[in-house]
């Protein structure tokens, strides 16, 4: 289990290189729900989105052999961005491979940071590619089947906990795990009475599966949240997610779309569907716990183009 001096010593070898991103109350977000609601703008990060922070742990964690090989990862969208940006940052040369369901924007950034991207048809593919490569002798960065790139993300929980007010109820999105993995590890330390809620769509629901089955299980992908879309979670991310975490809730992306649409018109934040579930959760999480609940929101990204959020918003009839 990843343990709160993990995560410290994350923080340390990040800091410089990602930014400590603001945690702020919402007055919008808490006149729309009706209780008190503080976000993480995790989407206000390098590469507008939480994954810089386990990317550069883990380059920074690279020995000189490991960092000569370079690096390659899989990804849906935003770790493939951060790893490129990061990689060249740190002057590592990285290979990236998505799924073609991937955003468009996602590719042209990681090319246009010097990474060499690789596409496959499905993520399942993308992930034997990666396997394939990493067996040819370049280093992996896993996006959340790593302990170093779990307390990497983990260090959004620990500043969460150190700049929040009073917080009864953290809601945080679940794609492979990673992120709540790190979060739940370090509020769980810091803030232990704090009750935490996992947050998948409908078509990516890996983590809840896992849970219902006792352990990491394959899954049918179908949301278009591509970016939440891992084929299964770790054996890793799982033992912390049923070791820390209350409840998975899981979402429809229709509902999805509309919580970013929401956050925009109340929050006055640009979001993803990855980021903007968290809404329609937290009206679930409101109905079980009641009204004096004091909600935080881990809004882990950003990255949706106005193009994006246009089509999903007609696809849906939410225009």
């Amino acid at each position: 289990m990843i343990g709160i001096s993990d995560i410290e010593a994350a923080a340390e070898r990040i800091a410089g290189h990602v930014v400590r991103t603001p945690t702020v109350p919402s007055p919008g977000l808490s006149a729309l729900l009706g209780v008190p609601v503080t976000t993480k703008l995790e989407l206000l990060q390098r590469t507008g989105s939480f994954k810089a922070r386990g990317a550069t742990a883990k380059l920074l964690s690279l020995g000189e052999a490991e960092r000569a090989a370079g690096v390659v990862a899989v990804s849906g969208g935003n770790h493939g961005i951060a790893l490129a940006v990061m990689a060249a940052a740190l002057e590592v040369k990285a290979t990236v491979v998505m799924p073609r369901s991937a955003p468009a924007r996602a590719v042209d950034i990681a090319r246009d940071a010097g990474a060499s991207v690789r596409l496959t048809d499905t993520m399942d593919g993308a992930f034997a590619l990666m396997e394939r490569l990493r067996d040819e002798g370049l280093t992996p960065v896993h996006p959340f089947d790593d302990p170093v790139v779990v307390a990497g993300q983990g260090t959004v929980g620990l500043e969460f906990a150190d700049d929040a007010d009073e917080l009864t109820d953290v809601l945080v999105s679940v794609g492979g795990g990673g992120l709540i993995a790190g979060v739940a590890a370090a509020l769980r330390a810091r803030r232990p009475d704090v009750r935490i809620w996992g947050v998948e769509t409908e078509g990516a629901q890996t983590m809840s599966e896992a849970l219902a089955a006792g352990g990491p299980v394959p899954v049918r992908l179908s949301s278009i949240v591509s970016t939440l879309s891992a084929p299964a979670v770790a054996r890793l991310t799982y033992d912390h997610v049923a070791a820390l975490v209350g409840e998975v809730l899981v979402v429809p992306d229709r509902e999805a779309v509309r919580g970013c649409l929401d956050l925009a018109e109340h929050a006055k934040v640009w979001t993803e569907p990855a980021a903007g579930c968290l809404l329609p959760a937290a009206r679930q999480v409101l109905e079980r716990v009641g009204g004096g609940a004091r909600l935080g929101l881990v809004l882990c990204g950003g990255n949706a183009t106005t193009r994006d959020m246009m089509a999903w918003a007609e696809r849906f009839g939410l225009r």
